[in-house]
């Protein structure tokens, strides 16, 4: 087996997105056979690679790539963990028997809507990475609407604190009072770019909801708080996309069994984070 570059290995084999490993390492936090690995590092299955001390046991098998849609509530971090205990979306997803769950991006707290999550790491790492310009579509609710110069500013593109940035597209999308909705699109995924783009015009973002991400839009029937697997087709579009080969059927797919077993998973979860947010108030 051809060695590879250390991040790329490890985010094949679903310990995480490229960006997160290449953060351990640069911190000193992986060892490839007893030495500390450095950012150019190249392994394959048979070295010994230990991440803070534990030592891995990648499995030379195929690999296979998974996919969910996760409807985000407001008040949900997209870490895994948070030192003051608010909740994290992965207390909600099913169960999962090969890698880990990886957020496609993230959300802020204040966000809700489509976040894709993967246990694939490299397609993660794409589906994140600015040179492949994948879009997103957001449902944005502004206080008091948007003047027609307003629109056009920013589809021109506004000068933000860290570089220009730009709407590809804003539809008008109806609303009541003085709140009115808008639908925009943007091929970037920089922190809180949606609001700093609409604030830049002197505009306040009332809701922020994002209902598309890389041709995937945000099914009606998914509530806040539920998740639902991709089909293999939609998945394998989402690889071509992405310059990533495409994924024979899963050898073993789900029964009854198992999606009562991952449908009970989720009750349980969502009910320790029910009681969680009862404990606060």
């Amino acid at each position: 087996m051809a060695k590879e570059r250390l991040q790329k290995l490890l985010a094949q084999a679903g310990l995480g997105s490229r960006r997160e490993i290449e953060g351990w390492i640069a911190r000193g936090e992986v060892r490839v056979n007893g030495k500390v690995a450095i950012l150019g590092t190249q392994a394959d299955l048979t070295d010994r690679i230990e991440v803070r001390g534990k030592l891995l046991r990648l499995q030379d098998k195929p690999f296979e790539r998974r996919v969910l849609i996760y409807n985000k509530p407001e008040g949900e971090l997209t870490t895994r963990q948070d030192p003051k205990g608010r909740p994290t979306v992965f207390e909600a997803l099913p169960p999962i028997r090969q890698g880990r769950w990886i957020t496609v991006g993230r959300l802020d707290i204040n966000t809700s809507g489509l976040l894709l999550i993967t246990n694939d790491g490299e397609l993660a790492h794409r589906l994140m990475h600015p040179s492949y310009e994948i879009q997103r579509i957001y449902a944005v609710r502004v206080f008091g609407g948007l003047t027609p110069e307003q629109q056009q500013a920013m589809l021109n593109g506004v000068e933000l604190e860290d570089g220009p940035a730009r709407f590809e597209s804003i539809v008008e999308a109806g609303g009541t009072g003085a709140n009115r909705w808008y639908h925009v699109s943007l091929r970037e995924g920089r922190n809180r770019e949606v609001r700093r783009l609409i604030e830049s015009q002197g505009a306040t973002v009332s809701r922020l909801i994002r209902i598309g991400y890389a041709g995937i839009t945000l099914p009606p029937r998914l509530r806040p708080g539920q998740s639902e697997a991709l089909d293999l087709d939609t998945v394998n579009a989402l690889a071509t996309l992405v310059g990533l080969p495409k994924q024979s059927a899963l050898k073993q797919a789900p029964n009854a069994h198992t999606q009562r077993r991952a449908a009970q998973s989720y009750r349980a979860s969502r009910g320790t984070r029910l009681a969680r947010r009862q404990s606060r108030k």
